[in-house]
């Protein structure tokens, strides 16, 4: 009866619910069940809140009242409404007595009001997701977050919390167990240079995007040893990198994008490339300030798989040490006005996807080797001001196609089709 209770209050448009009839609770679609025949999950998120085919989600998001006849499922530890539409009526306070409750995600929900402190009742989260789950508010206090000692992940994305700027970093501080941590568009604008004690031994996932800090990266952000994930892009940080990221192993996915970081990447590569166990999969430097060549120690991060430094002010050529990562799948490096080569060793990186080396100003002849053994292909952005004839030692077995053609600055975006057959993609090049 309580289902069915909770059921009544629900508008469910699409009829996602249908099957919640007969006396089997335990085989209704989203209801989970313990051995005993305790329902001790509900999985109700919008299953279409993803999905790129389906034009108009919100058609199959659950709407209405959330009946507190969830309280007599004395057992019930898991609980997913997320990006159904509630029409922005607060949390219901019942929410905080269902003590059992490990698993809480009503992220895009539309409930309004603000953070609610009886979530600190529940003291046996080990996940809440709030993610895009409020208005407007800006008055949410973070004060009630010291309750949840066994909280693992916590996301809080675009909920406002710019009246807690001041102490966010205290609060979550006091989250002995968090492991994940995402704060991305929170208004928090403070990031303290300095703290004297982080308690974060076990966090391995760190956003805090696009809050504006208007600071330095801080000094403390480097004893957080066993961080994974940490993506800081988009807060107007100023200033050059630290060396602190060197002591950063385990370290997966950095994201600096969108700052205004300023001086050279000579010393932040160097130290990441002489640590041994070095795992840097990702690398964001896009849209910074930040300049000189590019230098050889770019090599030794053999770990890479992405790397993006567009639209900054980097000189001169590509290093040939850039065959070293084998694994990179996409490299950008436009936007830079370099002026120098394009080494044949990039022809090697036989894993790369997408290459994208607009809007700089190449010098040298392209040949055959720089793209020879770039079978995986699929994506290319460039501009190239010089004669690629035949004549002009360009013999890539393509006979007169390319004779007397002038290709001066062309912009190519090309999907290629077929990666392997450089001829056709050369043959079908467009030229503005």
């Amino acid at each position: 009866m309580s289902l069915l209770n909770f059921k009544e209050g629900l508008i469910d448009p699409s009829g996602r619910l249908s099957s919640w009839r007969g006396k089997d609770c335990c085989s209704w679609a989203g209801v989970h069940c313990s051995e005993l025949g305790h329902v001790t999950k509900l999985k109700l998120s919008n299953p279409y809140s993803s999905n790129p085919d389906v034009l108009d989600a919100t058609a199959y998001a659950l709407r209405g009242e959330i009946n507190p006849s969830l309280l007599d499922l004395k057992y019930l530890n898991y609980l997913d409404l997320s990006f159904n539409d509630f029409g922005g009526v607060a949390i219901p306070n019942f929410i905080g007595s269902l003590k059992a409750l490990r698993y809480l995600n009503l992220s895009g929900a539309s409930f309004g009001g603000s953070l609610p402190s009886f979530l600190g009742n529940l003291t046996s989260l080990r996940y809440l997701d709030l993610n895009s789950c409020f208005g407007d508010s800006n008055k949410n206090d973070l004060h009630c977050l010291s309750t949840l000692s066994h909280l693992k992940h916590l996301n809080l994305g675009t909920v406002d919390l710019s009246v807690a700027s001041t102490y966010w970093l205290e609060a979550v501080n006091m989250l002995p167990s968090i492991e994940e941590l995402h704060l991305p568009f929170c208004g928090l604008s403070i990031l303290p240079p300095s703290f004297p004690l982080v308690n974060f031994s076990s966090l391995v996932v760190l956003d805090l995007s696009n809050n504006g800090f208007n600071s330095s990266i801080p000094s403390w952000l480097f004893n957080i040893s066993g961080l994974e994930y940490l993506d800081l892009k988009s807060n107007n940080l100023r200033g050059e990198i630290p060396d602190g990221f060197a002591d950063m192993t385990f370290l997966q996915n950095l994201d600096l994008s969108a700052n205004s970081l300023i001086g050279d990447i000579d010393d932040f590569t160097a130290g990441l490339s002489r640590c041994n166990n070095c795992s840097l999969e990702s690398l964001d430097l896009g849209y910074n300030k930040l300049g000189g060549f590019l230098p050889d120690s770019l090599g030794g991060l053999r770990s890479l798989k992405n790397l993006c430094l567009v639209q900054n002010h980097f000189l001169g050529s590509i290093p040939e040490s850039i065959s070293n990562l084998s694994s990179l799948q996409f490299l950008d490096l436009s936007e830079n006005g370099m002026k120098g080569t394009i080494p044949r060793s990039l022809g090697q990186l036989s894993s790369l996807v997408s290459l994208d080396i607009y809007l700089n100003q190449w010098e040298g002849v392209i040949t055959e080797a720089h793209f020879s053994n770039l079978t995986s292909l699929t994506y290319l952005c460039t501009v190239l001001q010089k004669w690629l004839g035949a004549s002009r030692a360009l013999d890539w077995g393509l006979g007169g196609t390319l004779n007397n053609i002038i290709f001066n600055y062309f912009y190519v975006i090309r999907q290629i089709r077929d990666s392997s057959s450089l001829k056709d993609f050369l043959e079908d090049i467009i030229i503005i």
